[in-house]
């Protein structure tokens, strides 16, 4: 999601990749949230804990809004007008190997990999930008309705969020929408839905604004868990740079990169459910 603060991979190894160690143990936060719900609240046994397992540097210049490790390449779409981007990204160093910029006017959002494309949104511009994976020139667009925030690819289908209480799926070829869910936690729908990430049949979400992921289950709606990643944010990061950047290590479900609008760091982190 794009505004300032207010107020399905390919398997790869990372075996190469020169992580730092890092040995943090976090423990989910139980305070209300900004939306009308608050998170779920297990016994102390059940909570999630956090596990930073290793960092990488970040482009500080990132206005981070979409993350994608596939095929040992890490994906990153970047927003903000005449700022936005989609890059390739070197994951053991966190180099990056190739950039293109947006048309001036549109404001890049979350991003996926299909196949051999990549599909990037945009936020209020109604565009939708297919390219090729490897050498990220533009293959053709598809228009939508409604906001763009963050994208996933679930199996046979795209997952989409559009900062409501709702995810939208959509064929990965036509991105005609197939269908929508409404995402509940507590019983309360949730709203702005962010960063997408589609691992193990379910959908882990970014919430803008908060420190907080979730699971969701996609057939439901439910939200099953909520992770606080509130003191893995960088001490010198202010909170207008807000987190956002959510990709899953191939292979595993429970093994993530997480990052931050403009932040130095990506995290990798390993999230042990309650």
């Amino acid at each position: 999601m794009p505004h300032v603060f207010a107020g399905s991979c390919t398997r790869a190894t990372l075996s190469d990749v020169r992580w730092l160690p890092v040995a943090v143990v976090l423990v989910m936060s139980t305070a209300c949230t900004s939306t009308p719900n608050p998170p779920e609240q297990p016994d102390q046994q059940g909570r999630p804990t956090v596990e930073v397992v290793g960092t990488l540097p970040h482009d500080p210049e990132a206005f981070t809004q979409g993350l994608e490790l596939v095929d040992g390449v890490l994906y990153e779409g970047t927003g903000l007008e005449g700022e936005s981007t989609l890059r390739r990204i070197d994951p053991a160093t966190g180099e990056v190997k190739q950039r293109v910029d947006l048309p001036a006017d549109f404001f890049g959002e979350g991003v996926t990999v299909v196949g051999d494309r990549v599909w990037q949104l945009t936020w209020r511009n109604g565009v939708a930008i297919q390219r090729d994976k490897n050498t990220l020139q533009e293959v053709k667009r598809a228009t939508y309705e409604g906001e763009g925030w963050g994208l996933c690819r679930d199996g046979d289908r795209l997952v989409m969020s559009d900062g409501t209480e709702e995810l939208r799926f959509r064929d990965p070829e036509t991105f005609a929408e197939t269908g929508r869910v409404t995402v509940r936690r507590n019983g309360v729908p949730l709203v702005r839905i962010n960063e997408l990430e589609c691992v193990g049949g379910a959908v882990w979400a970014n919430l803008w604004q908060l420190d907080e992921v979730v699971k969701i289950d996609p057939k439901t709606g439910d939200v099953l868990t909520t992770v606080d990643l509130s003191s893995v944010r960088p001490a010198d990061v202010p909170e207008s740079n807000v987190l956002n950047g959510i990709a899953a290590v191939p292979g595993s479900t429970d093994e993530f990169l997480v990052t931050g609008k403009n932040w130095p760091t990506i995290f990798r982190v390993k999230i042990k459910e309650g």
